[in-house]
């Protein structure tokens, strides 16, 4: 009896080869495209990031080390700031369905995914001032409703983030899993100073911006490692796929070969065999 998806024994040659071809083709357009969403975390920090520091420097009257990175969305060149919130998150959420496609973890996934809405969310709504930015304004935050709205959903990023960062370390092993319980833990910490600066705690108030940079740097930079190392594990071409063609259809010429599913099985197995565990 034969097994699904598996070429019937008294397929022609010529049947087989097709019918082989299409699998492989399947396997390979798969992988294709799970690259192409683990690509959009290795671009997602460094672009983010590079975006917030050139406005951060020549923005008049802001303050990298005082201010926060949001405060860059205020006033007549705000709208740079929010675009750069509304990419990061577009491709911070295509990245966490590729995460969930090679690694399996849905929890990891999903709270990438988190942190990524959390960037839409700080785009579409504007933060209030704080901290004396722009000049003239407070320093104590005077919510309104679109900043608290702003507050809210970035919660998703500056929760989901180093959360995500313990749920992929308790899959993976050795260097990997120390990197990514020590990278969320710094996240925490540096995300606590920040949050005291904002709240204009003496001796911190003057050093919030850069806590939060050193939280931000340090979650998108361990994305994008993920990210790189998650490509390292996925194969552009799976070399089983070219192996299952030819291997199907001689089983259909005289014997009982593999199926192209069991190859496509077998080269992921090998894979997670060699990396020991992916997260």
């Amino acid at each position: 009896m034969c097994q699904a998806n598996a070429v019937p024994r008294a397929m022609r040659p010529c049947d087989a080869a097709r019918f082989a071809a299409a699998q492989a083709a399947g396997v390979t357009r798969h992988t294709r495209g799970v690259r192409k969403l683990l690509a959009c975390g290795v671009l997602a920090g460094p672009l983010f990031v590079t975006a917030f520091l050139i406005e951060g420097a020549t923005r008049p009257g802001y303050n990298a080390l005082r201010h926060p990175i949001s405060s860059l969305a205020i006033g007549d060149l705000g709208w740079t700031q929010s675009a750069n919130f509304l990419v990061a998150g577009l491709l911070t959420v295509a990245y966490a369905l590729g995460v969930r496609r090679a690694s399996g973890s849905t929890w990891g996934s999903l709270l990438i995914a988190a942190s990524g809405v959390g960037f839409i969310g700080a785009a579409i709504f504007v933060t209030d001032p704080i901290s004396g930015y722009p000049p003239g304004t407070p320093d104590r935050l005077q919510y309104t409703q679109a900043g608290a709205l702003h507050q809210l959903l970035s919660t998703l990023y500056f929760v989901g983030l180093p959360a995500a960062c313990f749920v992929m370390a308790r899959k993976q092993r050795g260097g990997w899993a120390a990197y990514s319980v020590v990278s969320g833990l710094l996240f925490i910490v540096a995300f606590v100073l920040a949050a005291a600066g904002f709240g204009q705690a003496p001796g911190l108030v003057d050093f919030g911006g850069l806590f939060q940079r050193i939280a931000v740097i340090d979650g998108e930079l361990w994305l994008s490692l993920l990210a790189v190392y998650f490509l390292r594990e996925t194969p552009s071409v799976p070399s089983s796929t070219h192996s299952a063609a030819s291997a199907s259809a001689a089983g259909a010429k005289g014997g009982a070969g593999p199926t192209v599913l069991e190859m496509a099985s077998h080269h992921r197995s090998g894979s997670d065999s060699a990396s020991h565990t992916d997260p």
